[in-house]
């Protein structure tokens, strides 16, 4: 799904997708990867016009894919216009009222800062334009420091990791976004009781209880941005069977973070030495991934810790709610859906806040904020004020 919107009123999004088989996520990020330009370009290279990053002066490369040109007119997306914010140093809050409201003083503003230091070297991640005479889409401004992984590249890797483990999982589900790509794995074998968790706890999808079916499952969800959002990072979670809800362990992830040496300016193109090193590194962190996070004693042990918290009752849900919600940072609409799932979760206790958290963030089409709000959900339990 690909939607533009008027650049003066906001920057452009990218092909993003929610929910998708590991089969759609390989398709998209493969047409993705032949549209993808990277350039590292100085400030004097760069100017700012009708809200767009121009590009002008940096030479073509020819490869055996043919020239590549890097010169040119960029719509920046959400992501870029947040890295042009914080490279310039100009309020992120106020470079956005400027694109709604006055584009011709967002382009003094980022061309002024641009020309205070023209030979400051930044890292642009583009599309190039598919179509004759449409700009293309400047995805990320970054340090020349940046170390690029590619999405295509890290599933690659890191699925050919946890096929080396030899052990059986699922693809239980992928999003891509302009932020970042998510892959949850979820373990064939590795199932267990979790009866003490889920005591009264019903599912508000299916209407099952843990009583019933009192089984969680081991998996990671394996996270990666090409555009400076976060590391390639895999993290533990583990999955209640009759709802589907994730926990995630974020304090035992395993992460590579995106910094390297300075890049050469120019179009870049990576050595096959330098892609098969990183490459290797990921699939042996996958292995690792699987062997650690899909044991079962690793499980039963963060289910002892989750279970020392989980139990405590709750007296006044709405004002517990209220101040996880504002601890937090949750927006009213998730704050109302986390207390409608608590009620028809039905387990007035610590334990049912978390359950509450991590089915609301199912249901959330933005998949940049469901992750992160599943990623609270443990951090939430612990805060929830108890009888």
């Amino acid at each position: 799904m690909t939607h533009q919107q008027n650049q003066a009123q906001s920057p452009a999004d990218t092909t993003a997708t929610r929910n998708a088989s590991l089969a759609d996520l390989a398709d998209l990020l493969k047409s993705q990867q032949a549209d993808k330009v990277d350039v590292v370009a100085p400030a004097a290279a760069l100017t700012a016009h009708d809200g767009q990053v121009v590009v002008r002066g940096v030479a073509p490369v020819l490869s055996a894919n043919g020239v590549t040109l890097a010169d040119g007119t960029y719509r920046p997306t959400q992501v870029a216009d947040e890295g042009i914010a914080d490279k310039l140093r100009i309020p992120l809050a106020y470079l956005r009222r400027m694109r709604a409201e006055n584009l011709p003083l967002f382009d003094l503003n980022v061309s002024g800062w641009l020309e205070a230091d023209p030979s400051r070297r930044f890292l642009l991640r583009t599309f190039r334009s598919t179509e004759e005479g449409t700009p293309g889409v400047l995805r990320a401004l970054l340090s020349d420091s940046y170390r690029v992984i590619d999405n295509f590249d890290i599933l690659t890797a890191a699925l050919t990791g946890v096929r080396d483990s030899g052990h059986g999982v699922q693809i239980t589900g992928c999003d891509l976004t302009d932020r970042r790509m998510l892959v949850r794995v979820e373990s064939e074998h590795v199932r267990v009781h979790a009866p003490q968790l889920l005591k009264g706890y019903r599912s508000p999808f299916t209407g099952q209880t843990g009583d019933e079916l009192p089984i969680v499952s081991a998996g990671f969800v394996i996270s990666n941005s090409e555009v400076g959002s976060g590391a390639f990072t895999i993290t533990p979670r583990i999955v209640v069977q009759i709802c589907r809800n994730g926990m995630q362990m974020g304090h035992d992830a395993l992460k590579a973070v995106h910094l390297g040496a300075k890049l050469e300016a120019g179009v870049i193109r990576w050595s096959a030495d330098t892609e098969s090193k990183t490459l290797d590194l990921i699939s042996a962190r996958a292995r690792d991934a699987v062997a650690t996070f899909m044991d079962r004693a690793y499980v039963e042990a963060k289910l002892r810790e989750i279970e020392e918290r989980a139990g405590a009752p709750v007296k006044d849900p709405a004002a517990a709610i209220e101040f996880v919600a504002k601890k937090l940072r949750y927006t009213d609409s998730v704050r109302e859906s986390v207390l409608s799932h608590f009620i028809q979760g039905g387990q007035v206790t610590a334990g049912g806040v978390m359950q509450a958290i991590t089915a609301t963030a199912q249901t959330l089409g933005d998949a940049d904020a469901a992750h992160e709000l599943e990623g609270t959900a443990l951090t939430a339990m612990a805060l929830v004020p108890t009888a």
